[in-house]
């Protein structure tokens, strides 16, 4: 690739440190953020005031919370595009947790928007925010052959295990994969730890010697503590896991795969909604899990 200039659409608990990355690697970043305060500790980063004025930027990275947001936030620059079309292999790059259906029809708007000049690839992540300050996010991309190879470097100033999972959608689908084994084992964790602590025996203790045995995961290691301490002050919010578990499902009525672990655990995290746990932590599942201890003791 010989333009190292990005355009960077969301700058939130994710974006903002994976934006701060990408220019601490040499690239020419700006970025358009709803609100101004998080510029001030972003340093070597421009601003623009609307996400149209992104418009010539040769790469566009878009991490907000879900499709609609980023239909939303881009159709200033449809407009612009339609105006005079950019130029031709301009690539958007969804890199948040999208449905993998309908980001291969948001593909389809931005080819007819840019005069048939632009080509989306989904490139959605894991590791949290530690990943996304570290640089080791893991990435999973959904393009062309020819499309990666281009976006690899940049890839790489973000994360350290970077893998083309097929055409526009398999990074979606990949990432709906991971929340699947994510969201059910951080739920099995919770379900662990209210049994144990009102059997009378010590969380922490029990998920160290669960982390030497079969039992051992990344989830354990990385949520593991949260659930031990009770610590829900968010990192990401568990709604989001709600969210992902739908595309799950979606998938699989696509491809008719039966998903009965998917399938228990939407529910549980839609409980977790309806209960205002919502914007804490994905480790508040645990205290989802104790309400509904309190719910059979009042029946």
């Amino acid at each position: 690739m010989t333009s190292k200039r990005v355009g960077f659409v969301g700058l939130g608990l994710m974006g903002a440190p994976m934006a701060a990355n990408i220019a601490k690697a040499g690239w020419v970043v700006t970025a358009w953020n709803r609100s101004d305060a998080v510029f001030e500790g972003l340093a070597g980063i421009g601003r623009v005031g609307t996400v149209a004025g992104l418009r010539d930027e040769p790469i566009i990275i878009f991490m907000l919370p879900d499709l609609p947001f980023i239909e939303a936030a881009a159709e200033g620059l449809f407009d612009a595009w339609r105006s005079e079309p950019p130029q031709p292999g301009t690539a958007v790059v969804i890199m948040s947790s999208v449905s993998p259906t309908d980001v291969r029809q948001f593909g389809e708007r931005v080819h007819q928007a840019s005069d048939g000049n632009a080509v989306v690839i989904d490139a959605p992540v894991s590791g949290g925010t530690a990943g996304a300050e570290s640089g080791t996010l893991a990435i999973m991309a959904g393009a062309s052959k020819a499309d990666f190879e281009r976006l690899l470097p940049l890839f790489e100033t973000m994360g350290t295990t970077v893998r083309r999972m097929g055409p526009l959608g398999s990074g979606s689908l990949a990432k709906a994969c991971n929340q699947l084994i994510v969201g059910t084992t951080t739920a099995a964790l919770a379900e662990a730890a209210e049994l144990a602590e009102r059997s009378g025996m010590d969380v922490a203790a029990l998920y160290e010697v669960l982390a030497g045995g079969l039992a051992g995961s990344r989830v354990l290691d990385v949520v593991g503590p949260r659930l031990a301490a009770k610590d829900y002050a968010p990192t990401g919010p568990a709604k989001f896991m709600h969210k992902d578990l739908a595309f799950v499902v979606q998938s699989a009525e696509a491809v008719g795969s039966p998903v009965p672990m998917a399938s228990a655990a939407i529910q549980l995290y839609g409980e977790l909604k309806r209960q205002g746990l919502g914007d804490q932590d994905l480790a508040v599942v645990r205290q989802a899990i104790a309400n509904l201890s309190l719910s059979m003791a009042d029946n």
